[in-house]
C-alpha cells in the first residue's frame, strides 16, 4: 500500500541531494529514503539534511535499499553520469541507459505502486527506458521533461516584458534538449496574446527578440555548466513542484515527459507536452494549439529521439 507521506530518491549527486533538500523544506513528506551506488554518499546526505530537522518540519530521512521503495508514493530517479562541458544531453545516452537497465529490474521486483519521476538526462530517453524495464503502468512513469525549460522561458519573458513571470502562459515542448522549442503561437500573458502584450510594453521587434529568448532557454544548461560545472537548484525546484502536484492531486498542467500515443501523429516515444499531473501521474495530455511550423518541429524532435532509441534499445 502506498504511503502518501513517503518519497524515495535514487541517486545522491548534485541533483539528487539538492532535490532532497528542496523536498525536505516543502513539508510534503514525513519520510524520505535515499539510495546511491555509493552508500556512504547516501548516508552522508541523510545525516547532513537530518541534522537540520530541529530547524524545520519533522522528517525521517535515511539511506536505504531497494526494499525501502515498495510503499513510496513518489520515486525520483536522478542516478546517472554528469553532463560535461561541451557535451550534449544526448551524448550521455549510452552511459545512462546502461545505468537504468541495472536499476529498473530492481524496482520491477518490488512491484512499486507509486509514481516514478525520472530526472536524469537525457530525460526523454531514460523515461522511455524506465517505462520499458520497470513494469510500471505508463501513466505512473513520467520525466521532468521541459518543466525547468518552461520556467526558464517564463523567467526570461518576465524580465523582457517587466511582468510577473507567473502571469505568463507559454511552454517549451518536445525533447528536453537541443530540438526543444517554444510554442509562441499560443503564448499569452493572462489571456493577452504575446505579440499584443509586447506592443503594449513598447517592444516591437518580436521575431528577433523571441529568437534570442528561445536560444537563451535552449542554451541555459550549457551556460550554467560552463560556469559552475553542473545545474541543480532549478531542477530541484522542478522536482518539488511535480511532487506537490502528485501528492496533493493538484491536477496542475505541466510539460512533463510521458509516452506519446497518437499525439499530433506521434507514437511510442517519450517527450514533453503539457499534461494534467495528479495522484496517478499523467491524467491527460493537453492538446494545445500549434502552428504548422511548430507541428513540424515537434515531429522532428520526436524523430530525433526515436533514432536514438533505435540505437540503444
Amino acid at each position: 500500500m502506498v504511503n502518501l507521506r513517503k518519497i524515495a530518491i535514487i541517486g545522491c549527486g548534485f541533483v539528487g541531494s539538492a532535490g532532497a533538500f528542496a523536498l525536505m523544506q516543502s513539508g510534503l513528506f514525513s519520510e524520505m529514503v535515499l539510495l546511491d551506488a555509493n552508500k556512504d554518499r547516501a548516508e552522508g546526505e541523510a545525516l547532513d539534511i537530518g541534522h537540520g530537522m530541529p530547524l524545520a518540519k519533522p522528517m525521517q530521512i535515511y539511506a536505504g535499499n531497494y526494499d525501502d521503495l515498495t510503499d513510496a508514493a513518489v520515486i525520483v530517479v536522478t542516478a546517472g553520469a554528469n553532463q560535461k562541458p561541451g557535451e550534449t544531453r544526448l551524448d550521455l545516452v549510452k552511459k545512462n541507459v546502461a545505468i537504468f537497465k541495472s536499476i529498473m529490474p530492481e524496482i520491477s521486483k518490488r512491484h512499486c505502486e507509486g509514481v516514478m519521476l525520472v530526472v536524469a538526462n537525457p530525460v526523454d530517453i531514460l523515461t522511455y527506458t524506465a517505462l520499458k524495464f520497470s513494469g510500471m503502468p505508463e501513466n505512473h512513469v513520467i520525466g521532468s521533461g521541459t518543466v525547468l525549460d518552461t520556467a526558464r522561458l517564463k523567467y526570461l519573458l518576465g524580465e523582457h516584458l517587466k511582468v510577473d513571470s507567473r502571469s505568463i502562459h507559454a511552454f517549451i515542448i518536445g525533447e528536453h534538449g537541443d530540438s526543444e522549442f517554444a510554442t509562441w503561437s499560443s503564448a499569452n500573458i493572462s489571456g493577452v496574446p504575446l505579440s499584443d502584450f509586447c506592443n503594449m510594453r513598447g517592444h516591437f521587434n518580436h521575431v528577433e527578440a523571441m529568437r534570442e529568448i528561445e536560444n537563451s532557454v535552449r542554451n541555459s544548461a550549457y551556460e550554467i555548466i560552463k560556469r559552475k560545472n553542473a545545474t541543480y537548484y532549478g531542477i530541484a525546484m522542478s522536482i518539488k513542484k511535480i511532487a506537490e502536484s502528485i501528492i496533493r492531486d493538484e491536477k496542475s498542467v505541466m510539460p512533463i515527459s510521458s509516452l506519446m500515443r497518437d499525439t499530433y501523429g506521434i507514437n511510442d516515444v517519450c517527450l514533453s507536452m503539457p499534461a494534467i499531473v495528479g495522484k496517478d501521474g499523467v491524467e491527460d495530455l493537453i492538446p494545445i494549439r500549434l502552428s504548422a511550423e511548430e507541428n513540424k518541429k515537434l515531429r522532428s524532435s520526436a524523430e530525433i529521439l526515436k533514432s536514438v532509441l533505435n540505437d540503444v534499445l
